[in-house]
This record gives structure tokens, sequence and C-alpha cells, in this order.
């Protein structure tokens, strides 16, 4: 059974899905994730004009791209999408994926950093997607401070962390490397309704609320499965319907879960639809999130 608290949080076993990013030119974009990322095609289905392609590694879906191609191009000062973040076990998988990515030119290296609890890599496909390539560090050795996990932004240098890692036998064998959505960072208009919507109604909890001009959160004491920010995007209203960001996945243990964050939803007057396998619901800003139980066939993870 569980206690009064449980129930306003999300179960700790809580963890992120494929994003789901439309697209204006497929080829291009599928190309690129597949090359950079070393993500290969998983299922593909077509819905009136868009085509819906879901790519992956060793069978992990890590994004879904929606062809729309008669949307507006992505504006970076709107709401949306700030990066999705790429989780990879250890250091060499993950010099493996940032030295493909590097040599893709369709892709832009924006920068990378030392974040206390995670080593990070940070890129832009060709339609201005920010993509973060990223492995932790062992729980052990967070700093957590007045309860709190501590994170900071300073300078990794990336060409010693591909000297230090990277050898051609683990970049042979990026393709089979494991690798999963770690997490996903949103741009939103203002940080207290995102905690309202993010925290207090659909159940992450706060682990990070004093860096400037940005929330943290998650499930079971990780540092974050979602982050939200105004750096670029203060005061931004609903998104118009654009290229970019159109869906955050997800992940809870069972139904179970679902219903309990249906309830939140309810008690808070946030309206979703559920058929006991996913919700559905629209952040403030227009962003969709949906919540599944595990091992989604994927035609049901296009079906969103």
């Amino acid at each position: 059974m569980s206690t009064p608290d449980q129930d306003r949080i999300l179960d700790a076993r809580t963890s992120m899905g494929p994003v789901t990013l439309r697209v204006g030119d497929l080829d291009t974009m599928s190309g690129y994730y597949s090359n950079a990322f070393a993500l290969e095609p998983i299922e593909e289905t077509a819905r009136g004009r868009e085509v819906h392609r879901l790519l992956g590694r060793a069978g992990t879906p890590f994004v879904r791209l929606v062809h729309t191609p008669d949307l507006p191009t992505l504006d970076r000062r709107q709401a949306g999408l700030f990066h999705t973040a790429f989780l990879f076990d250890d250091g060499p998988s993950l010099s493996a994926t940032v030295y493909r990515a590097a040599q893709d030119p369709r892709g832009t290296f924006t920068g990378s950093s030392d974040h206390m609890v995670s080593e990070a890599f940070y890129f832009t496909d060709p339609e201005g997607n920010g993509v973060e390539l990223y492995t932790d560090r062992p729980r052990e050795q967070w700093t957590i401070t007045n309860g709190e996990i501590q994170m900071a932004t300073t300078f990794l240098d990336p060409n010693a962390y591909l000297r230090e890692h990277l050898t051609q036998e683990v970049l042979d064998a990026a393709p089979t490397q494991a690798g999963t959505v770690g997490h996903v960072h949103l741009q939103v208009g203002d940080v207290p309704t995102a905690r309202a919507f993010y925290v207090d109604a659909l159940g992450f909890e706060s682990t990070l609320s004093s860096f400037p001009g940005a929330l943290f959160a998650s499930a079971g004491g990780y540092h974050h499965h979602i982050a939200m920010n105004t750096w670029n995007s203060q005061g931004a209203g609903p998104r118009a319907a654009m290229l970019g960001l159109g869906d955050v996945a997800v992940t809870v243990p069972d139904a179970t879960e679902l219903e309990a964050t249906a309830a939140r939803l309810r008690a808070k007057g946030i309206d979703f639809s559920t058929d006991g396998r996913t919700l559905q619901v629209t952040d403030p800003w227009g962003t969709q999130v949906t919540l599944s139980v595990p091992n989604l066939a994927a035609d049901e993870v296009l079906a969103r």
C-alpha cells in the first residue's frame, strides 16, 4: 500500500523514453542521427502525409522523427526543447559516440562540460535541436548540500577525453554499445509555472532549484530526468505549431503508477487522456508529455 508521500511523487523506477521531433527533412535528419549517434531504424509507419520513423540502438528507442515539412522552422526563443540527453554506460562508449558526432558536418559541436554528477558533450542537429551525450559519475560521488544535488558547468577538454577513452575497438563497437535517453531539458516561459506542472502535478521531485533561471527534477533521487530553463525563452507563451519537439516520453513501472499520476492531475484540474497503458497530458506551453508502462511495442510508440 502506498503512503500519502508516495502518492505525491513518481515511482523511483521511472525513466525517460524516446523523444519525438517534428522534422522538415526526414532523410537528412534520419541520416544524421544514424551516422552521428550510431542509431538504427527500428520501425516506420505513415499516417496521412506524415511519416513516423523510430530510431534506436541495440533495440532501445532513442528518438522518433515525424516528417512534417509544412511546419515553420524552429524558433529558439519559444518554449520547447533545449536538448535531448543520450546516456551511455561509461567513458569509452560515450567517447565513441562523441567522436562519430564530431565527424558529421551536418551537426555542430557546441561544447563540453563537467557537471560534477556527469561528463557531457553538446551538439546541435541539422534542424537546430540540441543533443547532449553524457555519462554519469557514480552516485556516491555526487555532492548533496541542503537537500539539493550540486551541479556545475566546468570546462571539459574534449580532445583530452577522447585520448583517454577512445580506442579503435570501442569505436567499431559503437552501434552495439548500450545507451538510452537519460534526461530531457526543456525551454519554458517561467520556472514557477514549470514547477507547478512537472513537480506538483506530474510528481517529479525537485533536485536543484538554486541554479539561475532553471529547475532540475527527477524520480528516485537521480540528478535529473527533466530540466526546465528560461535562458532563451523567458516570458514565452504557448507554442505555435513548428518543427522541433513533439513529445516528451516518460516510462513508469506499471499501470498503478499511471493511475496515481492521473489522480494527481485530476486533483489539479489538469486535462489528460489515458487508455490504461499510456497517459497523455499537455504542459502549460503546449508540449505533449506521454507517460507509458514499460515495454511498449514499436508500433505503440509510433502511435502516440
